[in-house]
Parts: structure tokens; sequence; C-alpha cells
């Protein structure tokens, strides 16, 4: 794994959790020579990840909309920045630059980018491990979620199993590296309706 894709939020959230996690991230993706992609942000955990990962000699890449940039919450700061004209075309770039994904706390664009690239590898559209760093138990209502989406039958084991969980970056970044994601999800059967 050359470089990490990570969702997160543009707040701090409530709890210094949210903080020191994405710092021990960013040290870490700086540490290992793993190039760090991101929504191109300088506020809440977003500039705390990046300038953590900057101030250890990691390269760090945004991706942010122009009217984001517009209003001065691109980092200046980045290795580099592209600045693209909608948020579809952040999310494929993000995803393009990327081998694997991570979301850390955040609010419904953090879900809804971290929903939307799982969605893609269940579709086979991608191949690449995904994982949720739990900063101070903040997934844990989610995983909770996900697993009663199994027991309903809306979500098949084995795809639910391709989000990787864990409270320690380290372990979640090992664990990313010798994923091998579950294939494509096979077209739905009309018996299984």
């Amino acid at each position: 794994m050359t470089s990490l894709c990570v969702f997160c939020g543009s707040s701090p959230g409530a709890r210094p959790d949210y903080a020191e996690a994405a710092t021990a991230l960013g040290r870490l993706l700086a540490a290992r020579g793993i190039r760090l992609v991101y929504g191109g942000g300088n506020v809440g955990i977003m500039g705390v990840l990046a300038d953590a990962c900057l101030g250890a000699g990691g390269e760090v890449v945004g991706v942010i909309p122009r009217q984001l940039w517009e209003l001065e919450v691109g980092h200046t700061g980045a290795t580099e920045m592209h600045v693209v004209a909608s948020m579809h075309e952040r999310k494929a770039l993000m995803s393009e630059l990327a081998d694997a994904f991570v979301a850390l706390p955040g609010g419904i664009g953090t879900m809804e980018e971290f929903f939307e690239v799982w969605t893609w590898g269940q579709l086979g559209l991608h191949a690449k491990p995904c994982g949720l760093l739990d900063a101070g138990g903040y997934f844990e209502p989610l995983i909770r979620f996900l697993d009663h989406m199994v027991e309903e039958r809306f979500l098949r084991p084995e795809q639910r199993a391709r989000v990787l969980v864990d409270r320690d970056p380290v372990a979640l970044l090992d664990r990313l590296a010798a994923a091998r994601p579950a294939p494509a999800e096979p077209r739905i059967r009309r018996a299984e309706t």
C-alpha cells in the first residue's frame, strides 16, 4: 500500500480522541512512506490529519471542490492540491489516487464518501480495502447497525467483512495492507427476492 485515502470531518468534533487519532494516523502514514489522499481541507479533523502527516515529513495530496477552495478552507501547505469542479469529481479522483480507504470520525459527508467507495467495491468497480478507525468508540453505533443489516439480510456477511474496524491505527494499517477483499457481489437472483 503506497497511498491511503482518508475521509474525515471538517469539524474537530466533541472529544479530543478524534484529533489524537488523526494525529497518530498522519504521523504513522509519514513514518511508513504512505501518501495521504484526503479532502484537501485545513479545518477540523482534516486539517489535523494533514498537518500531522506533513509535520512528520509525509506526502499529502488534497482533492477539493473549487467552491470550498474559494471559501479558503483548502490546505495551502499540501504537497499537491487538486482543485476540481464538483464533489463527484473529488470522490472519483480520490478513489483513483488511493490503494485503500479509511474513515475517521466525521459527519454526513464523511459517511457518504465512505459508503460510496464501499459500494463501489461491492459492485466490483475496485478491489481496494476499506476500514474505520474507531477513535474513542465513535463508530460503535454504526458497526452495530451494519451487523443489524446482516441480520436482516440486507447486507451479506462477506460484504460486511469488507469493512475492517480497529481503534489502533497501526493494527488497522497492517490489516488493510494484508486485506484481500471479497469478490464483487453477484447479481441478485430472483429466488433471493
